[in-house]
């Protein structure tokens, strides 16, 4: 207890501001994107490009980002992150034509993979057991808070000003939180080991090439066009990145985490959960504007009720996780949101947004409860010294999940609508719910809103099965955590 840090909270706030700053963007730009697109003359592919440069560099340098952490010094790196992507995103508000904003979303991604596992690995290595789940529900509740809040300011701000000024508020939220960190925030860091640059290079390749393999599942398949040597890359690096890490002496990430049952359990249940989650908030943020035709703005304001159970569900887990330990408290929110996409699947064209709200709010209470504890179950295991490339480890796992899940979950909407679709109809009104309602002259309004919808059905039917997996598997592999030995105990152990 004498050893807590007095500055521990207002770090927590510091951390907070940095994570924000990357949710709040990635959220944020989604509404921009029309706009965008007009003012710089972006092509379809240029916003793709725009779009997933950021998503495959980020995920790319994760696992080398933790690992130069807990080398260097946990705060130098999430600082060097904060100024990189403060300065691009400044850049971003410049730019004229998309080869420039690809340049600059690039430049944010090598930021956000900087600050991101920082951020984690500072906070378990600030916080000691007992306080560690109230700091990890304030950050997720914080994280929850800006993905659901980052559309209606995106809104907003695209509606009042420009474009542009999604990435200006980024400038001043990064400056608040470098400062911050040079004052309040010690370094901390793990004991010096040798860099592992083969490590980082195969961790690098192989991420961005499994990353840019799942991107482009819903366009070519899993091996049409060049697919097939895009997964061969991405198999072989991260192939090659396991064996090596096996045997180098020195090692970037302690694969040997996996042998524990709360880590390895905890791991595969966060990935399973990111697989039905993803592509949520963009299936629903469709639902909402093109089915029910709301506006920008109106459609992040849905999402309240989300934001509101989310932080109702952390502030009972971290009671719950203290009382009855993790496995059951992720059990419990795993079943919630299970059943919230159950509710969502029988949406229909005419169901209005009550049922969404409702499920909304079962999501958020289900992801309020689980996330967190699944987090504390994972990094609790992991030792102070390896936090960073152990936080990276954590936010490789939920980055590959999730890019799956809107892969999956976009093929099959896209799959879904067009088969729903009449055949004979124009080739954009039968790929895009936008191309059917863009042209009234069609007639298919109806048709399109109701082929959407039965597709979403299928796609949540999946995300429900994919958290029900995920809930079997943190019943069956976790373990919950044994009270520490007395040191009775711990001499007899010593004896024997």
């Amino acid at each position: 207890m004498e050893n807590r840090n007095p500055h521990r909270w207002w770090i927590l706030v510091v951390l907070c501001l940095s994570s924000l700053v990357l949710v709040v963007d990635s959220m944020a730009l989604t509404v921009a994107v029309p706009h965008m697109t007009a003012e710089l003359g972006a092509t379809a592919q240029d916003m793709q490009w725009i779009l997933d440069s950021y998503i495959l560099v980020f995920a790319g340098l994760l696992l080398t980002s933790g690992s130069l952490g807990d080398r260097f010094g946990r705060r130098k790196v999430m600082i060097i992150g904060l100024v990189l992507f403060g300065a691009a995103s400044l850049a971003a508000t410049f730019v004229s034509d998309p080869g420039q904003m690809i340049a600059v979303r690039v430049a944010m991604g090598i930021g956000g993979a900087l600050i991101m596992p920082s951020t984690l690995s500072i906070l378990i290595t600030v916080f000691d057991e007992t306080e560690r789940p109230k700091a990890m529900a304030a950050w997720g509740s914080v994280s929850m808070l800006g993905l659901v809040g980052s559309p209606v300011l995106g809104g907003l701000l695209v509606d009042r000003f420009a474009w542009q000024s999604i990435f200006w508020i980024n400038v001043p939220i990064v400056a608040l939180a470098i400062v911050a960190a040079l004052v309040l925030m010690p370094e901390s860091k793990g004991p010096w080991q040798k860099p592992d640059p083969i490590g980082a290079v195969l961790s690098a390749v192989g991420m961005t090439a499994l990353v840019w393999w799942i991107i482009e599942l819903p366009k070519h398949g899993a091996f049409g066009d060049r697919a097939g040597i895009t997964l061969a890359v991405a198999v072989v690096g991260l192939v090659g990145f396991v064996v090596w890490e096996n045997i180098t002496p020195a090692p970037m990430v302690p694969l040997g985490l996996f042998k524990h049952r709360r880590f390895s359990g905890g791991s595969l249940s966060l990935s399973l959960v990111q697989i039905g989650n993803g592509g949520l908030l963009l299936v629903l943020t469709q639902y909402l504007q093109f089915v029910l035709g709301y506006s920008p703005l109106k459609a992040g304001l849905a999402f309240v009720p989300l934001a509101v159970a989310a932080l109702a569900g952390n502030g009972a887990g971290v009671k719950l996780v203290a009382a009855i330990g993790e496995r059951f408290v992720m059990l419990v929110g795993m079943v919630v949101m299970a059943g919230s996409f159950v509710l969502l699947t029988t949406v229909s064209a005419t169901t209005g947004f009550v049922v969404p709200a409702i499920a909304l709010g079962l999501l958020g209470l289900g992801a309020g409860l689980a996330m967190p504890a699944a987090v504390t179950a994972l990094m609790g295991v992991i030792p102070p010294e390896q936090a960073g490339v152990g936080a990276a480890l954590n936010d490789t796992i939920q980055q590959a999940g999730s890019a799956l899940g809107i892969a999956i979950l976009g093929s099959l909407l896209t799959n879904g609508y067009a088969n729903r679709m009449p055949a004979g109809v124009p080739e954009e009104a039968l790929h895009s719910i936008a191309g059917a309602l863009g042209d009234p002259g069609l007639g298919l309004a109806d048709t399109a809103r109701a082929a959407f919808t039965g597709a979403m059905s299928t796609t949540f039917t999946i995300s429900a099965i994919g958290v029900l997996a995920a809930a079997v598997v943190a019943t069956v592999i976790m373990r919950d955590r044994k009270p520490a030995p007395s040191v009775a105990e711990q001499e007899l152990e010593l004896v024997a």
